[in-house]
């Protein structure tokens, strides 16, 4: 029977994963040298070629993918075993590292630990990581978090066998102007009455697919104007006439408004950006992480009847 050495299967996925052998050994706290050797070890332990020259690097082979295809499945299995493990060790007061994006751990991360403190069984220690939402899997991968949020533009492929992706939010986009804008009061407000607007967005990544979408199905390509990525400063420099921008109802503070900004719902187009959230496969069955997520679901839910 061919011998399967978790160890260096796990080596291998984050060389598939990260691209080269040096990448490799920093993401795993070995050298390059010794990422080499673990790997030539597996490739004779399993019998076939696992890497092949291409240039100054080195790429998977087909009998690789072929073996990280069902070491996936080997991968998922110990997630189970260990989220058991881990629940049987400590009931289900485990800690649960959540990783999650700046907008998100206010409306959502915080909502859910104080709902956690809330019950009468002790609850898991949540411990948060701020991270970019583009971050979320990477911090996975690499065993960081047990948790994250995201949002499903990041996601990767449904059929990625090392992640579980559990829908969490409709967050609604509503329209910043600057309060003296002609349209700020305007009965019915759509997108496309902005068309001729100077636009303020991102200049790349998923926030600026969101915007161009949304503009784009409401019939215009956005004139981008100023980029920002930062929502205190894209809203300055609505409040200062610059230009409008949407904003996620997560980010836009309520109850905090600005005397210079007019928020305005866009009931006619409905836009919005969906918020999942991520663990690695097989861990949402341990019973710390399923707690976490399970308040996490109840502060979404409430964060919608707030909307």
């Amino acid at each position: 029977m061919t011998e399967w050495d978790v160890k260096k299967l796990r080596i291998l996925r984050t060389l598939r994963d990260r691209g080269t052998v040096t990448a490799t050994a920093e993401a795993l706290l070995m050298t390059p040298s010794a990422v080499s050797q673990q790997l030539t070890n597996l490739s004779k332990q399993l019998g076939v070629p696992l890497l092949e020259a291409q240039g100054r690097r080195v790429r998977l082979t087909d009998a690789a993918h072929l073996v990280l295809r069902h070491a996936e499945t080997v991968f998922a299995q110990l997630e189970r075993a260990d989220a058991e493990l881990t629940g049987y060790l400590r009931g289900e007061a485990g800690q649960v590292r959540v990783g999650a994006f700046s907008t998100a751990v206010p409306a959502l991360v915080v909502p859910a630990v104080r709902l956690l403190r809330a019950e009468d069984r002790p609850g898991p220690d949540v411990r948060v990581r701020e991270a970019e939402a583009a971050q979320a899997y990477e911090l996975l991968s690499a065993g960081d978090v047990d948790l994250a949020l995201s949002l499903a533009a990041h996601a990767p492929t449904a059929r990625d066998p090392r992640f579980t992706l559990l829908p969490l939010l409709a967050d609604p986009l509503d329209v910043a102007l600057p309060a003296d804008h002609p349209l700020a009061r305007a009965p019915g407000l759509r997108l496309a009455d902005l068309a001729s607007e100077p636009w303020i967005f991102g200049g790349s990544g998923p926030w600026s697919q969101i915007t161009t979408a949304a503009c784009e199905a409401a019939g215009f390509v956005p004139e981008q104007a100023h980029s920002a990525s930062g929502w205190t400063a894209i809203l300055a420099m609505v409040e200062a006439g610059m230009g409008v921008a949407l904003i996620p109802r997560m980010a836009s503070a309520p109850d905090r408004p600005r005397a210079g900004v007019a928020m305005r719902v866009l009931d006619a187009d409905r836009p919005h950006r969906h918020v999942v959230a991520a663990v690695r496969q097989g861990a949402e069955q341990g019973p710390a992480v399923a707690r976490v997520l399970a308040a996490l679901r109840r502060a979404a839910a409430a964060s919608v009847k707030q909307s």
